[in-house]
């Protein structure tokens, strides 16, 4: 699914309009009926205050009020700068009125109530998609009394006082605080950055027809990841498969008093279908690793404490190191010598393994084109530098993968996957549950099976990332707080299962 900018939103917008052919009063129709039927289902006894402003966010408030009232509920309107009105929103405006028992309060010259009925649910569709300057003090006034006077707030299309984009530059005290956010066609960025998530509030994607050859034709580097794409990146089970069709991958793991780390990657490496797996470990976790994961054979550091050395690199055509790791002199030492050692091999790096970059940086020129690398928020700080917001954390990332020819997974809750040309896919599967020592090590697990597997590296990081997500969403249907990376890793099963049901 692709993410346009408002721009290019428009652009289709009006390429609809022209080309398909539609009016645009008649599309605005079609964008109001979607959403007063999710409207009228969500809240099927409720009243409503409709705030409608000056553009075709506003239109589309007005047509949604006349339906709601055509349905017997109780509206209320209250009019922003009635006097600037779109065509569309004043002839919806004009319909409006012809309902005799409307009740429509001019903002320009009447004040806002001095109180609203308990229960009465906010539809803001003051200000859409096209905003790109804070809101004025008229405007943020209402804001902020629809923020201060309604526990349920639905926005039309976009929160109102909300830049699609990059909100750096935003007040955000003055943008409604949305309990949903109902959007035409296709999300937007900004729904996607934590930052924004008391505005955005729970967004749904309400299709309206707009253009798809329109859609098709234009070009963004935004997309998310559907479960169709993730089918055709996984390839087909080939029943003359055996371990040595699958791939043997190199896990380098684990350091005294981590131990955990690597087992949980090489759990999570088994069970998505690698087919066989060395676990490079310190001397002091062979032990623990060879009982509690019997499939995987083990390399054995010369050290009890940690990485300072790797086995031969013929065998394995994909590394995947960090977990648990340390960051010891030593370590990063071996760390350095490996690199320069794998040219040849396909990588996945985490954990300690991003913090020894970090500490390195001059460690970054020796990766190998399309290496993954996994940050949460913190590393990625720690390796390209902190971010004002967000969108400039993606830019960061965007410009960091191109510098240095990497895949680079920005985990998060919509985790971004970049490719070294700057491609941007989203995930849309996981849930807070996730948040738990241990699911960072799994995703490397399952990464590095999927590499070994032979999928090329942008392709293994987005199915990786989307597996993992949705193994997380299984494993928590008893409950996200229950939700364990051992959990997720038990899940893993019916996550690739379900994948190949689509």
């Amino acid at each position: 699914m692709k993410i346009l900018t408002s721009q290019q939103t428009g652009e289709v917008d009006h390429f609809t309009i022209e080309n398909e052919p539609v009016a645009s009063i008649d599309l605005m129709e079609r964008a109001a009926t979607q959403a007063y039927r999710w409207i009228s289902d969500k809240y099927p006894a409720a009243g409503f205050s409709v705030f409608a402003g000056p553009g075709n966010n506003g239109g589309d408030a007005l047509a949604i009020a006349r339906m709601l009232i055509s349905e017997g509920r109780n509206v209320d309107i209250f009019l922003y700068r009635s006097e600037k009105l779109s065509p569309d929103a004043a002839t919806n405006l004009e319909r409006l009125r012809k309902i005799s028992f409307a009740k429509i309060t001019d903002l320009s010259g009447q004040p806002l109530p001095d109180s609203t009925n308990p229960g009465t649910v906010a539809i803001d569709g003051l200000f859409g998609s096209g905003l790109n300057r804070p809101l004025n003090e008229k405007a943020s006034s209402i804001v902020s009394f629809i923020n201060s006077n309604y526990d349920q707030k639905i926005s039309v299309d976009v929160p109102s006082g909300l830049f699609c984009e990059d909100n750096g530059a935003n007040i955000r005290e003055n943008i409604v605080k949305a309990t949903y956010t109902l959007t035409f066609q296709l999300p937007k960025l900004a729904f996607l950055f934590a930052e924004n998530k008391v505005q955005v509030g729970q967004w749904i994607v309400l299709p309206i027809g707009l253009s798809s050859k329109k859609i098709e034709e234009t070009i963004t580097p935004w997309h998310i990841t559907e479960a169709r794409e993730v089918k055709k990146m996984l390839p087909p089970p080939n029943r003359f498969a055996h371990k040595g069709t699958m791939g043997h991958a190199l896990l380098i793991a684990g350091s005294y008093g981590k131990t955990g780390a690597a087992l949980i990657a090489s759990r999570a490496c088994l069970k998505s279908g690698v087919g066989l797996l060395t676990t490079h470990v310190p001397h002091s976790a062979v032990s623990i690793l060879q009982t509690a994961i019997p499939e995987a054979m083990m390399s054995v550091d010369r050290s009890d404490l940690m990485f300072t050395e790797f086995p031969d690199l013929s065998p394995f055509p994909a590394i995947g190191i960090g977990p648990g790791l340390g960051t010891k002199t030593n370590s990063q030492r071996a760390f350095r010598e490996l690199l320069s050692a794998a040219q040849n091999k396909k990588m996945v790096i985490d954990a300690d393994g991003l913090n020894i970059l970090a500490a390195n940086k001059e460690y970054l020129n020796y990766l190998r084109p399309a290496t993954i690398l996994t940050p949460h928020p913190k590393e990625f700080e720690r390796l390209a530098g902190p971010s004002e917001n967000d969108y400039q954390r993606l830019e960061k990332g965007i410009e960091f993968a191109k510098e240095f020819n990497i895949v680079l997974v920005l985990k998060g809750a919509y985790t971004a996957v970049i490719s070294p040309h700057g491609e941007v896919r989203f995930n849309p599967t996981g849930n807070p549950g996730m948040a738990t020592a241990g699911s960072g090590d799994a995703l490397t697990g399952i990464i590095l099976a999927l590499l070994a597997n032979g999928i090329e590296p942008f392709n293994a990081a987005r199915v990786g990332v989307y597996v993992h997500g949705l193994a997380g969403d299984l494993a928590a249907q008893d409950g996200q707080r229950g939700t364990i990376a051992t959990k997720i890793i038990e899940n893993l099963g019916p996550a690739f299962a379900k994948t190949t049901e689509i």
